[in-house]
């Protein structure tokens, strides 16, 4: 059965082998993610290699997204390895520290100190533990344990309500991202961006390094939050860290603001991507909680392009058995979703012929009931369009490029299909694709299907035909 959400799913220790990889792509991966918080880049270029060689081997087309790690605000490490904070003890984040104890621990971040005063309220280990800012002298700060409990070396440190001003991109990340072009990614995922600029600069700078990967801004922080449109109009796509999100502005605020980030994505055509302990039960569990899979289907019923794994398939012990739950989660919510697509079309303003022939193929489809739309695309942008409306049909795109190819993997409700493209007329073109859906079974004969194509071929951005055709009729009706 298919499926219109893509899975994208987080490479480790427990996935690292060609074998078990090969079984997670069979079980529905669409896009693996390379984690550069860890790992080597030799550990990301071999990982890149095996991705490629096991996709060519299922014949199946796989994105690869790379995720940076970010600025690291951190504690740093105890002498014995964790401490046990006590409710009302006090507790020093000192800067200078180099092993800490009871007392007191370092931080990686050492501009934490200018970013809190007295009255701060800082959130440790996701929000696990709670420390109240009383003032800051020089390196140190000095807090009282709100909620305390066990806290070990490095773990993360959110300030609630925001306002840390470590930049987006670090000197690691502009490493990592010279890396990732090398490698030839399909995504660069960017940790807490605060604006539009940390985005466009990470677009300077993949191209700089002869990459094309598309960027996906990680809305994390409130500063992020306040700034979406900007943000999201300087990506190409979004994904909704629930986690560092949730310690910042307050998990129940989560729910509603993940619905409306996936909303304004799609309006304005970006990609949307849904992360963060979306199967954490399947780390040590075979079979996912009953919340769980309300909130992977609530992500799919929101419109999401994609629901990501993180730990789960990275380091947990059942990371094909995640897949495959995962894979059954997203086809029961999609059998159960509305399609409603006339309202959809009320407020659209086209300014381009080939998004105004994607958005015509979408009504046609939806109204004449055809088995399939096939578009022919170079650059993926008019699947793109096609995907961001729901018409209960699926979008076939035909492409002649790899790169194109392994990009629209993360698209939703396309189906990629790579079609060697010889210099022939468009009538030639356009049978070629008919027989291609015909071959793989996705349309038999005498079913209607809409095409898309554009004149010159080959150019990107030249979308300007559509027709309709019954398959092994010659006859076609041309828009």
């Amino acid at each position: 059965m298919s499926r219109d959400t893509k899975i994208v799913a987080t490479l480790g220790p427990a996935s690292s082998s060609s074998e078990v990889l090969e079984r997670m792509i069979r079980a529905g991966v669409d896009v693996v993610r390379l984690n550069f918080s860890h790992g080597t880049a030799d550990d990301h270029i071999a990982r890149a290699q095996m991705v490629r060689e096991v996709a060519a081997r299922v014949q199946r087309p796989v994105g690869i997204l790379a995720d940076l790690q970010g600025p690291k605000i951190r504690v740093g490490k105890f002498a014995e390895g964790k401490v046990w904070l006590e409710q009302g003890a006090r507790f020093i984040l000192d800067s200078r520290c180099e092993l800490g104890d009871g007392e007191r621990v370092g931080l990686d971040y050492k501009d934490l100190t200018r970013d809190v005063s007295a009255g701060s309220v800082l959130l440790l280990d996701d929000g696990r533990i709670v420390l109240d800012v009383e003032r800051v002298v020089g390196s140190e700060i000095f807090t009282t344990v709100r909620h305390g409990g066990e806290l070990s070396n490095n773990k993360g440190i959110n300030r609630q309500g925001g306002g840390l001003s470590a930049p987006a991109l670090t000197a690691k990340d502009m490493d990592d991202i010279r890396t990732a072009a090398s490698i030839g990614v399909d995504f660069v995922a960017v940790s807490f961006p605060k604006s539009a600029a940390d985005m466009y600069m990470a677009k300077q700078l993949i191209h700089a390094a002869g990459g094309q990967a598309a960027t996906i801004a990680k809305i994390e922080r409130v500063e992020a939050v306040a700034a979406l449109e900007e943000i999201i109009a300087s990506s190409d796509g979004i994904m909704v860290a629930r986690g560092d999100l949730a310690v910042e502005v307050g998990d129940a605020a989560v729910p509603a603001l993940q619905k409306r980030m996936i909303q304004m994505a799609r309006e304005k055509n970006k990609l949307a991507i849904t992360a963060t302990q979306m199967m954490e039960s399947m780390i040590l569990a075979p079979t996912p909680t009953r919340a769980e899979v309300s909130d992977v289907a609530n992500a799919v019923l929101d419109g999401t392009d994609a629901v990501m794994l993180s730990a789960e398939t990275a380091s947990g012990r059942y990371p094909v058995e995640t897949v495959e739950a995962m894979t059954r989660i997203c086809q029961a919510a999609e059998r159960s979703a509305e399609v409603t697509l006339d309202s959809a079309f009320l407020n659209q303003v086209f300014t381009r012929i080939d998004q105004t022939i994607s958005l015509a193929a979408i009504w046609t489809a939806h109204h004449l009931k055809v088995k399939a739309i096939a578009a022919l695309t170079e650059s993926g942008a008019t699947a793109l369009w096609m995907s961001r409306l729901n018409c209960g049909v699926p979008v076939y795109a035909l492409t002649p490029r790899p790169e194109a190819l392994t990009r629209m993997c993360l698209y939703r409700a396309v189906y990629p299909l790579f079609m060697t493209q010889r210099p022939t007329t468009r009538d030639e073109l356009l049978h070629d694709a008919e027989e291609l859906l015909t071959s793989a079974g996705i349309v038999d004969k005498g079913d209607f299907i809409v095409l898309t194509a554009g004149d010159p071929m080959g150019s990107s951005g030249s979308t300007n035909t559509l027709k309709i055709v019954r398959v092994g009729d010659r006859q076609a009706y041309q828009v």
